[in-house]
């Protein structure tokens, strides 16, 4: 199957306000590499901080690579022309985290999802109202709430409306930056089983971003581990829930709560904070945490991030 999607050692540093503009380097990406393919589910999960959503937004060209490539259907985003790139976007859309703050709270709900068809010079008048009436129905609304304005809606029904404007230009891949974490469990579970259903619908590819693992298993085909701009581990959900790897990986999967308050679970305990990506430590991130590492190896060398099995990447020394 051909890659919709691949990033190849993409990095993205920002250098931070300092004396004479020599400020610290903060690595927010660092060397990140993957695929995605049509109308699968990669999950990216790991800790606030960790690079997720600056990763989301190389892949939707609105950041541009310190180093590496993010290539979409075989054109690399960064070297295509400006026109190019505009045409481009209307196969690539994103679903945002905060509904309150997403929507134009000046603009009714059909004015909304009528605009990205007017900035994409698509349909008369007539037919985009009809477009915006079917948005709606795809998203489980009703075509009459098209005058009523954004405040007037619950924290679920504001992020159907933002997955139904990602929806509008008939995108090939979504990137969906934390879509649930600010609603409620039981709404969380309706917008996936919404997002689901328009995966099958329409052929759809999520890059889905989280720092909730369980929501990344639930929705994933397959899921990528990030911690301090770098990748740790990838593979399907299935193997990472029986055969995963990386400490950092099961010290996540230690943490999600389980629905058994009967049975103890003993996490295995990680030591001090996530560093910040100003000042990563030398050799492997993650080792002054890792209760397995080993010196002085984890600590001058950084590991490669290599397949020790078919579709399942880690970046470890010992595995």
């Amino acid at each position: 199957m051909s890659e919709l999607l691949a990033a190849h050692d993409l990095c993205r540093y920002f250098r931070l306000a300092g004396a004479w503009g020599k400020g610290p380097l903060l690595k927010a990406v660092d060397g990140v590499s993957f695929v995605l393919y049509p109308g699968e589910t990669l999950g990216l999960v790991g800790e606030s901080g960790c690079g997720k959503s600056t990763l989301g937004r190389l892949a939707l060209a609105l950041l541009p690579p310190t180093r590496g490539r993010i290539v979409f259907a075989g054109e690399d985003l960064a070297q295509v022309s400006h026109k190019r790139l505009k045409e481009l976007r209307r196969q690539i859309q994103i679903i945002f985290q905060d509904p309150y703050s997403s929507l134009n709270p000046r603009m009714t709900v059909g004015q909304i999802l009528e605009e990205p068809f007017i900035i994409h010079s698509l349909g008369s008048r007539q037919e985009r109202r009809a477009w915006v009436d079917e948005l709606l129905g795809e998203v489980g609304l009703t075509s009459d709430v098209g005058d009523r304005y954004p405040h007037e809606f619950s924290g679920g029904q504001r992020q159907r409306l933002g997955i139904a404007r990602a929806l509008a230009l008939k995108p090939r891949l979504m990137v969906a930056d934390e879509p649930v974490s600010a609603l409620d469990v039981s709404i969380q579970a309706q917008i996936l089983n919404l997002l689901a259903e328009l995966q099958q619908r329409h052929g759809l590819a999520y890059l889905f971003i989280s720092h909730d693992l369980s929501v990344i298993s639930q929705i994933s085909n397959r899921v990528a581990v990030m911690y301090v701009g770098k990748l740790m581990e990838m593979a399907s959900r299935e193997v990472l829930a029986a055969a995963r790897l990386h400490p950092y990986t099961e010290a996540l999967l230690a943490a999600v709560p389980r629905p058994t308050p009967e049975r103890t679970f003993a996490p295995p305990a990680l030591k001090g904070e996530p560093p910040s990506p100003v000042n990563v430590p030398p050799g492997c991130p993650f080792h002054p945490r890792c209760p397995e590492a080993q010196f002085p190896v984890c600590r001058e060398n950084v590991p490669a991030f290599r397949e020790t099995a078919p579709d399942h990447w880690v970046a470890c020394h010992f595995r």
